[in-house]
């Protein structure tokens, strides 16, 4: 049975057009072709891939925080009490009032107190900038250097500047080595980022992450496993302009450089409506819609390709969503926070010193306000991170 599914998965009907077969894409005259096989080097690379993050932000992002002034932040520990810890494990992180009065009951403790463990208790899971800072970097020195490869990779490609050429010749399209280490080392980058995805800081949009990271591997897989590896290195091209710009409005917030940070983000935010809702619907879509068809009859692959390529532009629109609503809040000045964090209020209970919480009416006076421009132009700045639905290339 085993045997039977792997000769229908791999049946030609359905990766190929039926002109063609896998033999077509052996090696041979001169060419080298892609191959299935290629790809399981990229597993050890995730491994790879995460240790070099690991010492990356231990002995180069960590010190650079330092200097930029940014300190790990010891939140206020909740006390040990098993039927609130039950609660909030098991149930829910933030009680309403009419469980926190029974809760109190059960642990007998004041309904301040109980409030209060909560308060500490949610600002114990909730990542310090220090974290938040160490992730944009290694994430900003991978998409730097990514795009930098790219444009050595196809800066004389003639696909580069004809969207046309994509497909002359296709399928018998011979693989560059420049090619092979730009798709090998995007999927071993998006590898480790799904694995890491359990201990990053989560945010709104975590479940469009993981969508992401997995949808970025199976079209990367699939355009490889097809000789689609042309219109694929233009997909990662085009992503990489704005993530890059992405994370560095990310590392100037956290520092705090408040005019760097907004002029930044506003760029990206430029670059990110230009390259993912214009470049990549009208150039890149438009590339694999139309022109393979004539060259060979429409067949499987081509319709998951392209249904996959949509569902990607579908969540760019997303992301453009939500960057357009940080920028009208930014403009009309009073952008607090990023459109994806977890409700606001608890961002705000974590950041509480024990005097603080005693003596609420304190923050009354202006002083919270005060506490919160300390914060950087976008307060927790972090826009739709995924916005990178990046390499969710084919």
């Amino acid at each position: 049975m085993l045997h039977a599914l792997y000769e229908w998965f791999w049946s030609d009907g359905i990766w190929l057009p039926k002109e063609l077969s896998w033999a077509d894409l052996e090696d041979k005259e001169g060419r080298v072709y892609a191959k299935p096989s290629h790809l399981y080097v990229t597993v050890p690379y995730a491994f790879g891939f995460l240790l070099i993050r690991y010492l990356f932000e231990r002995w180069i992002a960590t010190p650079l925080a330092a200097i930029v002034g940014i300190k790990e932040k010891i939140p206020l520990k909740a006390e040990k009490n098993p039927v609130l810890e039950r609660h909030y494990t098991v149930q829910c992180r933030n009680p309403a009032q009419s469980d926190i009065e029974g809760l109190s009951k059960k642990s007998n403790l004041s309904v301040r107190q109980v409030e209060r463990w909560f308060r500490r208790r949610r600002g114990q899971d909730r990542p310090g900038v220090l974290k938040k800072f160490r992730e944009a970097s290694w994430r900003f020195v991978f998409y730097l250097s990514a795009f930098i490869g790219g444009i050595v990779a196809l800066y004389d490609k003639e696909w580069l500047y004809d969207t046309r050429e994509v497909w002359t010749g296709f399928p018998k399209q011979s693989m560059l080595d420049s090619q092979y280490w730009y798709y090998i080392l995007e999927m071993s980058f998006y590898g480790g980022l799904l694995i890491s995805v359990a201990f990053d800081v989560k945010r709104k949009d975590f479940r469009e992450q993981i969508i992401h990271h997995l949808a970025t591997l199976v079209l990367l897989s699939f355009s490889w496993f097809v000789n689609y590896i042309r219109i694929g290195t233009l997909v990662m091209l085009v992503h990489d302009a704005s993530d890059i710009l992405l994370e560095s409005a990310k590392l100037f917030n956290y520092a705090k450089w408040e005019k760097t940070c907004q002029a930044l983000f506003v760029l990206f935010a430029i670059v990110f409506m230009v390259t993912r809702l214009i470049i990549f619907p009208f150039w890149l879509i438009h590339c694999t819609w139309v022109y393979p068809v004539l060259h060979y009859p429409a067949f499987f692959g081509y319709y998951f390709f392209n249904v996959m390529l949509v569902v990607l532009l579908c969540l760019h629109i997303f992301w453009a969503y939500l960057i357009l609503r940080m920028i009208k809040k930014f403009m009309f000045g009073n952008l607090k926070r990023d459109e994806r964090s977890d409700n606001e209020e608890e961002e705000e209970e974590s950041s509480l010193t024990e005097d603080e919480v005693e003596q609420p009416h304190k923050l009354g006076n202006g002083s919270a306000l005060d506490e919160k421009d300390k914060n950087g132009c976008f307060g927790h700045l972090s826009p739709p991170e995924n916005l990178c639905w990046s390499k969710t290339v084919c």
